[in-house]
C-alpha cells in the first residue's frame, strides 16, 4: 500500500505529515516506557524483519499480490509506540534507498501503513486478550484477528485522504469497495505471517514479547528438587535476574532470539524474495483499474543504485535482487536499532522489578 507521489495533492500530504510527524513525536516519547536494554535490539530486528517480508508478495487474485503491511505485528511484538517507530523506519529507508513509497507521501504513508494499522490492530488485540481464556491459543487468536482487520481499515483511510486530496476525479465508492475488498485478502496473509511469528516468539521467549505481558504466573522456588509456587507475600523478580533453575521453563537468551531473527530475515530478503509474486500488488491493481494513477510523478529517488530493489549495474537478477535485500535488511537492522538503542529504558537498581512471565 506504498502510496507514490501524485496521488493526493500537496496540501493533503502536507496534513499528512504533520499527523505522521505529531504520532512519530508521540510515539518517540512511549518507546522509552516500553524499551528496555532486552527489547530495544528486538525493535530494530523487528523492523529489519517487515522490511524483509515486505519484500515477498504473495498472490492475492487473479493479477493482483500482497504483502505484509506489520503494523499489527510490530505493535504485539514490541509494543505499539515502538510499532509506529519500526514502521516509519522501514518507510524511510524504503523511500530513500529503494525509491517506494512517494517521498512527498512519505507522511501518508506513515499514517495510513504505520498509525492506523498499529492503533487498530493493538486495541482490537488487547480487546480480545480481555475476553479470551488466557493462554498461547488467546494469543494467536487475538493475532490472527487484530492483524486481519488492521488491513483493510488501512485501506479505508486511504480512501478517506483520496476523498479528500485525491489528483483524479474518480469516484470515492468505487475506490473504497475496490480498495476494501482486495484488501481484505491480503489482510488474510497479514494474519496468517503475524499469528505464526507471535507465535514462533512467544513459544521461545514470552517475555519478550509486549502484548504478553501481564498474562503472570506465580514466582517457581526450587525445594528439595522439585519446582514449587513460591508463597503469596514472596517479592516478584525480574525474569532477567532469575538463574534457569528459578524460571518457569528454561528460554534461549535474547541474543541467540536476536541472531535467529536476523538470519531469518537475510534469508528471505536475499534468497526467497526472488520468488515472490511480480503481480501489481492491491493499491497498484486498484489505481490502474479505476484511474487513480493518471497524475503518478516519477519517484524522486528513481535513480538510487539500489531502486526497484535491485542493485544498480549488476545484470544477474537473481543476484541483484538478492543483494539488495540483504543491504536493505542490514541498513534498516542497524538504523532501527541505533534508534530504539538510544530511546530505551535505562535498568536501575531501585527499578520495581515484574513477575516472571507465564510459559503461554
Amino acid at each position: 500500500m506504498h502510496v507514490p507521489d501524485g496521488f493526493i495533492n500537496a496540501p493533503v500530504s502536507v496534513g499528512a505529515g504533520v499527523v505522521a510527524a505529531g504520532a512519530v513525536a508521540v510515539s518517540l516519547r512511549g518507546a522509552r516506557r516500553e524499551l528496555d536494554e532486552r527489547t530495544a535490539p528486538l525493535a530494530g530486528l523487528v523492523a529489519a524483519f517487515i522490511f524483509a517480508v515486505q519484500m515477498l508478495n504473495f498472490p492475492v487474485a487473479a493479477g493482483t499480490s500482497g504483502h505484509l503491511l506489520g503494523g499489527a505485528l510490530a505493535a504485539i511484538l514490541v509494543g505499539p509506540c515502538t510499532g509506529v517507530l519500526c514502521i516509519s523506519v522501514v518507510l524511510l529507508m524504503q523511500g530513500i534507498l529503494f525509491a517506494d513509497g512517494g517521498l512527498t507521501a512519505l507522511g501518508v504513508n506513515i499514517t495510513v501503513m504505520g498509525v492506523v494499522t498499529v492503533v487498530v490492530a493493538y486495541a482490537l488485540f488487547r480487546g480480545l486478550l480481555k475476553v479470551l481464556p488466557r493462554g498461547r491459543r488467546a494469543i494467536a487468536v487475538a493475532s490472527f484477528v487484530s492483524a486481519l482487520l488492521s488491513v483493510p481499515a488501512a485501506a479505508a483511510v486511504f480512501t478517506a485522504i483520496y476523498a479528500v486530496g485525491g489528483t483524479t476525479d474518480v469516484p470515492v465508492g468505487k475506490v473504497l469497495t475496490a480498495m476494501v475488498g482486495v484488501h481484505t485478502l491480503i489482510g488474510i496473509g497479514e494474519a496468517v505471517i503475524t499469528m505464526l511469528t507471535v507465535g514462533a516468539v512467544v513459544a521461545v521467549r514470552p517475555d519478550l514479547v509486549h502484548g504478553a505481558r501481564g498474562l503472570a504466573a506465580p514466582l517457581k522456588l526450587r525445594v528439595g528438587g522439585e519446582l514449587v509456587d513460591a508463597p503469596a507475600a514472596a517479592r516478584p523478580v525480574p525474569v532477567a535476574a532469575l538463574p534457569h533453575s528459578l524460571r518457569r521453563g528454561r528460554y534461549p537468551h535474547p541474543r541467540a532470539v536476536w541472531a535467529t531473527g536476523l538470519v531469518g530475515a537475510l534469508v528471505l530478503a536475499g534468497f526467497v524474495s526472488f520468488y515472490a509474486s511480480a503481480s501489481p500488488d492491491g493499491l497498484e491493481k486498484v489505481a490502474a483499474d479505476k484511474g487513480i494513477d493518471r497524475n503518478v510523478e516519477e519517484h524522486a529517488a528513481k535513480d538510487s543504485p539500489l531502486a526497484d530493489y535491485g542493485v544498480k549495474d549488476i545484470a544477474d537478477a537473481r543476484l541483484s535482487g538478492g543483494l539488495a535485500g540483504v543491504i536493505g535488511v542490514g541498513v534498516t537492522v542497524v538504523a532501527g536499532t541505533g534508534i530504539f538503542w538510544s530511546l530505551r529504558r535505562r535498568r536501575t537498581p531501585d527499578a520495581e522489578p515484574t513477575r516472571v512471565p507465564e510459559a503461554v
